[in-house]
């Protein structure tokens, strides 16, 4: 296996490590993830890769810089609700409250 996807593959298991760390009640950003996995500008590939997670990834607490949730995945608000994430007038994630701040 070449360097190239060594890397992506190390890059692909800390993303997925990170997430499942996260716990319920609470968030992260695409862009935190990245840094949080030693590539602070890859937010768009940890989005990516949270669109393919496999599953038992909770992916469903990972959302945009300004709290929004994935087009097209109307069971993510759901999923955080019911862990108890509250929800701006904007359909926002509420950050101050729910964000996600690694030991």
């Amino acid at each position: 296996m070449n360097e190239t996807v060594e890397n992506a593959n190390s890059f692909n298991e800390r993303i997925y490590e990170i997430v499942n760390q996260i716990p319920p009640g609470r968030v992260l950003t695409y862009g935190s993830l990245a840094l949080l996995a030693g590539r602070p500008d890859n937010a768009r590939a940890a989005g990516k890769l949270m669109s393919q997670a496999p599953e038992g990834v909770r992916a469903h607490r990972v959302v945009n810089h300004a709290g929004r949730t994935a087009p097209g995945w109307p069971g993510q608000r759901e999923l955080l609700e019911g862990e108890g994430v509250a929800f701006k007038p904007n359909g926002c994630v509420d950050l101050r409250k729910h964000l996600w701040r690694s030991e």
